[in-house]
């Protein structure tokens, strides 16, 4: 079957991006499909010089079994016939098309380490060519909008099916050499995001149009389904009418996080950041040396008479399982009558074992899609039986670049090195530091690189040191790495995420829970960093078919 280089052109669909030249390769994969061509693009990736082009302005590249090359150049929209041949006009300036081709061909000849056998197509599938004896080009050459439908059929016209040569491995050699295919880590950044808040929005596109009295929505859905795109839908929609929402979740980091992207308004605040708000507000500064400092102000908003300044139109708790029916009533009180309440909650990401909190006469909606995991990760944590009920795949992206490496359980010195050497698998595949992020297995009291101030003199991590401010706020390291352990990363995510210090006696559920939420961090590359025992018991457990790379 014909192989088209590189993958990933499908997920690009979804974005809109390169959207002819993604029509073509999925015509030519139809029409293709029993023959053993190589097929070379450059739809979003880094060799792109012009537009979409795999090389100077040639869009796709067909190899033959016997290294005959066909380049194609598309051409969408309207073209110019004029004296010289076909013309395009490209940000205002004419170029002529003939040169362009020639001028290809030149280039690729001259490049090759001995003799180049090669043709080429001019693919117009919106124009038609009225006079093709004036187009400059050889009229049998051109694939207009009137015979669009035989793309297919010319290629096999120009590139009979013979047997496999030598040259053929030459010249596949060569192009990936030339073209360097490699995914470009920040351009496919940007394209996960808006593809995953794209098709994640649909949650909060239609539970918003639900309509019941007294309006309280139980959202129960997995991770990636869209719970923070209808949160953030449902918080700046109050703002919109006049309103004031409160939003309320477990991690302080979360929080954060939201409070950046939600208008000025209304109030954002994980659980005890709101007991500590209350507590100011009363002229009185919690103890953060005494152990029971959050219990005392939890108990002190529990039993406050609340006045108006402190009562919302829109409540939304995040991060409901990880609630206490203390802090259910605490935080409804100071819900207006008459208001709209929306409490989001996933049971896989129960990471502290609580029970679920008790929500009588609430409408439930389940949402078990997961838009933002590569399709690879979802089906790994369904096949170990992370997963309480079944979760589909819906992100765009088919493949995920999953990495295991091990470690001799208790070896620090080998745990650390592996993590390192975590960090140099992504850069070399092209991400940033700022698109990595290091998510510890274990919790920050016995984690033990969430007490380095850096991995190495090369990679300095950024951690909450445990220590709070004068007014509550988090004390972070200064690094250029994010790390932060699984516990305070939930509700997050990386491009490229590195999940360490994995290690266990045995895999039950609390440690099902932890991988479920380490592992659906990630929207891109996922590296595994686990002891030896762990990786067995992974391993064991997997079902799927899903391969990892070692």
């Amino acid at each position: 079957m014909a192989h088209i280089h590189p993958a990933g052109w499908r997920e690009m669909s979804v974005t809109g991006s390169a959207a002819r030249e993604i029509e073509t390769l999925t015509l030519l994969e139809k029409r293709l499909s029993d023959t053993p061509y190589e097929i070379y693009h450059g739809v979003h990736w880094t060799n792109v010089e012009h537009g979409f082009s795999a090389y100077g302005d040639i869009d796709f590249i067909i190899v033959a079994p016997n290294g005959r090359l066909l380049l194609i150049e598309q051409i969408a929209g309207f073209l110019n016939e004029s004296k010289d041949g076909l013309v395009k006009n490209y940000q205002g300036k004419p170029r002529k098309i003939r040169h362009q081709i020639l001028h290809t061909i030149e280039g690729f000849a001259k490049r090759y380490q001995g003799e180049l056998s090669i043709d080429y197509l001019l693919y117009c599938p919106d124009y038609i060519v009225k006079d093709p004896q004036q187009a400059g080009i050889d009229p049998s050459h051109i694939i207009d909008a009137t015979n669009k439908g035989r793309l297919g059929a010319k290629i096999r016209e120009i590139l009979p099916l013979t047997p496999r040569t030598e040259e053929f491995d030459r010249v596949t050699r060569y192009l990936g050499d030339t073209l360097s295919l490699r995914p470009d880590p920040s351009s496919m950044i940007g394209c996960a995001t808006s593809m995953v808040t794209r098709l994640s929005g649909g949650l909060a596109t239609w539970a918003r149009r639900l309509e019941f009295s007294p309006f309280r929505l139980r959202v129960m859905g997995t991770a990636g389904s869209g719970k923070t795109q209808l949160a953030l839908a449902e918080y700046t929609a109050a703002i919109d009418a006049g309103l004031r929402p409160l939003y309320v979740c477990f991690n302080r980091p979360l929080a954060d996080h939201i409070e950046r992207l939600v208008p000025a308004g209304g109030r954002v605040a994980n659980f005890h950041e709101l007991c500590d708000a209350w507590l100011r507000a009363q002229g009185k500064t919690p103890d953060y040396g005494s152990p029971t400092v959050w219990a005392d102000i939890e108990g002190v908003l529990a039993s406050a008479d609340l006045p108006e300044t402190w009562q919302y139109d829109v409540v939304i708790v995040d991060e409901g399982q990880d609630f206490t029916t203390t802090w259910r009533d605490i935080v409804l009180r100071m819900l207006k009558e008459g208001g709209r309440a929306i409490w989001l909650e996933d049971p896989d990401q129960n990471l502290y074992g609580k029970e679920m909190v008790p929500l009588p006469d609430w409408v439930v909606l389940h949402s078990n899609t997961n838009y933002r995991s590569p399709r690879e990760v979802v089906q790994m944590l369904g096949s170990i039986g992370a997963v309480s009920q079944p979760v589909e795949a819906g992100s765009p992206f088919k493949g995920a670049d999953i990495e295991e490496l091990t470690y001799p359980e208790g070896d620090l010195e080998a745990m650390l090195s592996q993590t390192r050497r975590a960090v140099t698998l992504c850069l070399a595949a092209g991400f940033g530091r700022t698109d990595i992020a290091i998510c510890s297995f274990r919790g920050r009291e016995k984690s033990a690189i969430l007490k380095l101030d850096k991995l190495s003199d090369a990679h300095t991590l950024r951690s909450f040191t445990g220590a709070y401010d004068l007014f509550g706020n988090p004390v972070f390291r200064e690094g250029g790495l994010l790390a932060e352990s699984v516990y305070r990363f939930k509700g997050q995510s990386a491009p490229a995420l590195i999940f360490t210090e994995i290690d266990f006696d045995e895999m039950d559920e609390p440690t099902l829970r932890k991988l479920f939420v380490g592992m659906t961090r990630a929207r891109l590359k996922l590296v595994l960093v686990m002891s030896e025992r762990a990786s067995v018991q992974f391993l064991d457990r997997m079902s799927g078919g899903v391969d990892l790379k070692v």
